[in-house]
């Protein structure tokens, strides 16, 4: 097959986009193969990117790489994080499965290293069962990214979301405040490990409050048009009915519901402008988002809450295949659509009662 022609960026055919990143474990290797393509077609370029956990991984592999060498080395700088990551996994990783589990198709769900895992962590906190803080992941990222550099970058805007522990509040650090305890902090599972202290505050994974933030993109980018990347299913067919399922479930609704209350207020402001309802000297104030989405829903659909621990580099593979096949479609399908029109109905997609508000109010 012919490889696709690329476009550098900055050419006149190059569009410019924002991109946010969900968190979500070793299901992130799903947005690796997503940036994967996205650097290999060329088209695009990215002036922000806001990430929580595993996105902050890869929004900082990205940023780092592209800063270092262009395209190609941000899919180098990407790959050889996840390859690490599985090495890491090799050796540390608490929930793999065990030879006789996988030689009997006993999946991550049901074995017995995640039910004693996870039994483990609901008994004792990190500050019991962890005193030292020992994470793998510290130095898996610390020998991908050089944070010294990256906090030089201006070839992306980085907007890192955490969780403030002390007022549960977000917390979004930009490209010059972003260090390797930053993106440990947006990555930081309380059960697992201790939250992380930066300037005397304490934090925790930014996905309680921002998964992603997207407010940032707003005030300090120039694209109107948003890209949302996301990891957690929105929708299931089936009710869960096990205790691993229903778990698995309100993981999944817990780490959308602030991205879903960003996306209300999209609405409410795309409303507004496009009914004229703004007064003349507050319409400068307001940009016109289109809206964009990529949605793992279908590749994460047989996949629960213990394969987000799994770091076996086929798993790994097969998610970032999936991930380029997705972004392949969407491109072919959706390019000529960006700076134009929005290529997601947020309205249908994600929310009811903001249509359902301005048809009341156009009633009234």
């Amino acid at each position: 097959m012919a490889k696709k022609k690329t476009t550098k960026a900055g050419s006149k055919d190059c569009k410019t986009i924002n991109l946010a990143l969900q968190g979500g474990g070793a299901h992130g290797a799903f947005a690796w193969g997503v940036l994967d393509m996205l650097l290999e077609d060329g088209r695009l370029d990215v002036e922000g990117l806001c990430a929580t956990s595993a996105g902050t991984m890869n929004a900082c592999a990205y940023a780092y790489g592209r800063m270092m060498g262009g395209n190609d080395m941000a899919r180098e700088t990407l790959h050889d994080f996840w390859w690490n990551i599985h090495q890491a996994g090799k050796i540390f990783n608490p929930v793999q499965q065990l030879p006789w589990e996988k030689e009997f198709g006993i999946n991550m769900d049901n074995s017995l290293a995640f039910f004693f895992f996870d039994s483990f962590t609901r008994l004792l906190s990190p500050y019991q069962s962890n005193p030292l803080d020992l994470n793998p992941l510290r130095d898996v990222l610390s020998k991908t990214v050089d944070f010294e550099a990256l906090r030089k970058c201006e070839c992306v805007e980085l907007f890192i979301s955490t969780t403030h522990v002390r007022t549960g509040k977000v917390r979004v650090f930009k490209n010059r405040e972003v260090t390797l305890d930053v993106a440990m902090a947006s990555a930081c599972l309380p059960f697992l490990f201790k939250a992380v202290e930066i300037d005397g505050e304490e934090y925790w994974d930014g996905g309680y409050v921002g998964n992603p933030a997207l407010f940032p993109l707003f005030y300090h980018t120039k694209a109107r048009d948003i890209m949302v990347l996301h990891i957690n299913p929105l929708d299931r067919p089936e009710i869960p009915r096990s205790a691993p399922d229903i778990m698995n479930r309100i993981n999944e609704i817990t780490f959308n519901n602030s991205l879903l209350k960003e996306m209300r207020s999209i609405a409410f402001v795309k409303k507004l402008i496009e009914h004229d309802m703004l007064k003349e000297e507050h319409k400068d104030h307001f940009k016109d988002i289109l809206m964009h989405s990529i949605r793992a829903d279908e590749a994460m659909l047989d996949y629960s809450v213990a394969s987000k621990f799994n770091s076996d580099w086929d798993f790994l593979t097969s998610l970032r295949d999936k991930g380029r096949d997705t972004m392949a479609a969407w491109l072919d399908e959706n390019y000529k659509h960006i700076g134009v029109k929005d290529t997601v109905d947020l309205d249908t997609k994600f929310l009811t009662s903001v249509t359902k508000l301005f048809e009341n109010m156009q009633q009234a």
